[in-house]
């Protein structure tokens, strides 16, 4: 064979090999992804109740609810057009207040509920540290270049 021939035959496997390990990374990832679900997909199309998934949106204000053992808080996750009750047994992250944004990781429940396991809060944009909250926009600015130089 010659050696043209056989740089060939060396680059067709390699690109065999690349393709091969690719299609093998997705199939082993293909449940390892981190979607999450907005209350409208969840209500269209409900998953397995055996089926872990995130249900993400915006806490309804005036929804969240601690029940008296004091650890399990029930709340409603919304997306603006449909709401879906959640329930959550646990320490809740500082961020989670109403009106903010909420991504839930649990199961969805035989009478709509979704049961959550574990809770991300989400903050805006518009994040301020507490050090600066209280000071007016010149003092913020003026410590800002202090500590930046």
């Amino acid at each position: 064979m010659k050696p043209k021939h056989q740089r060939l035959v060396l680059l067709v496997i390699a690109v065999a090999a690349l393709i091969g390990a690719g299609l093998l990374a997705a199939w082993a990832l293909r449940n390892q992804a981190s979607y999450f679900y907005v209350p409208s997909d969840i209500v269209a199309e409900p998953p397995a109740p055996d089926k872990a998934v995130r249900l993400g949106g915006m806490v309804q204000v005036g929804s969240i609810k601690t029940a008296d053992d004091g650890v399990t808080v029930h709340f409603v996750v919304s997306d603006g057009k449909v709401t879906v009750p959640v329930v959550y047994a646990g320490i809740v992250p500082d961020l989670f207040v109403e009106g903010s944004g909420v991504v839930a990781e649990g199961k969805m429940g035989t009478d709509g509920t979704f049961v959550a396991s574990n809770l991300l809060a989400k903050h805006d944009e518009n994040y301020m540290p507490r050090e600066l909250d209280d000071m007016t926009d010149a003092q913020a600015r003026a410590t800002v270049s202090e500590t930046s130089e």
